[in-house]
C-alpha cells in the first residue's frame, strides 16, 4: 500500500526537521520546502496527500500560497501559524485550509492531527447515494454539487459539510454532531471552523440559485431547508 504523501513548507529549519522526523517516524513520505513558489512547483509535481503550510513564509506568504492551491487543487491543507489572533485564523480557513495549529506545537499532536485529516478520505460516502433537491443535486461518489445554473465549486470539506445537511434535510445539525461527522471525534480545533464553513457554504448556494438554503437556528446549529426534487 502507497504510503500517503506529506509537503512540508516551512522556512524554519529546525522546525522542518523536527516535522520531517515525527512524520516520517509514523509512516508517511515527506518532501519539504523553505518558500512559497517552490512549494507551489512541489505540489503540482507530486500531488501530496496533505500540505503542511507555514503562515509565515518569506515573499509569497502561506495566505497567498493557499489561495493558488485551492485555484487548482482540492489537497487538504494543515496551516501553522505564530499568529494567535482569531482573525487570521479564520482568514485560513476562508482561503480553504482544513485546519490549523499554532506555534509552538507538540509534533505529537501535529501528526494525531494530520493522521485525523487522511482518515476523513477514507470515509467514502454509500454508492447510490445521490440526494436530488428543488435546486441542488448532491453525487458524494463524484463529489459533485449542481444547481440548476451549473456546477457548484466546493472544497472538500464545503462538499461533505453540505452533504451532512442534506443527509438530514430539514433537520438540524447542532455544531458538535457537525463536528463530529464532517471533521471526526478526534478533532483538535473549536466549534467556530463549523461556523466558518457552513457560512461559506451558504454563500456559494445563494450566489448559484439566489435562495437562503441554509438556516440557523440560534443557539441550536443549522439545517439545509430546500425541498426534495
Amino acid at each position: 500500500m502507497t504510503r500517503p504523501t506529506i509537503l512540508v513548507v516551512e522556512d524554519e529549519a529546525s522546525i522542518q526537521r523536527v516535522v520531517r522526523t515525527y512524520l516520517e517516524s509514523a509512516g508517511y513520505q515527506v518532501i519539504s520546502s523553505e518558500n512559497g513558489a517552490e512549494a507551489l512547483a512541489l505540489a503540482q509535481a507530486h500531488r501530496p496527500d496533505l500540505i503542511i503550510l507555514d503562515l509565515n513564509l518569506p515573499g509569497m506568504d502561506g495566505m497567498e500560497v493557499a489561495a493558488r492551491l485551492r485555484e487548482r487543487s482540492d489537497v487538504y491543507i494543515l496551516m501553522l501559524t505564530a499568529r494567535a489572533e482569531e482573525a487570521d485564523r479564520v482568514a485560513g480557513l476562508k482561503i480553504g485550509a482544513d485546519d490549523y495549529l499554532t506555534k509552538p506545537f507538540s509534533p505529537r499532536e501535529l501528526v494525531a492531527r494530520v493522521e485525523a485529516i487522511l482518515r476523513r478520505q477514507r470515509r467514502a460516502a454509500p454508492p447510490d447515494n445521490v440526494r436530488r433537491f428543488r435546486h441542488l443535486t448532491i453525487d458524494p461518489d463524484r463529489y459533485e454539487t449542481t444547481t440548476p445554473n451549473g456546477p457548484l465549486e466546493l472544497t472538500p470539506t464545503e462538499f461533505k459539510v453540505l452533504w451532512e445537511l442534506a443527509l438530514h434535510a430539514g433537520r438540524v445539525l447542532t455544531r458538535e454532531q457537525l463536528l463530529d461527522r464532517v471533521w471526526g471525534i478526534d478533532f483538535y480545533g473549536n466549534e467556530r471552523v463549523v461556523d466558518v464553513y457552513v457560512g461559506q457554504v451558504r454563500r456559494k448556494l445563494e450566489e448559484a440559485t439566489g435562495e437562503p438554503l441554509i438556516e440557523t437556528v440560534r443557539g441550536v446549529g443549522y439545517k439545509l431547508v430546500d425541498q426534495p426534487a
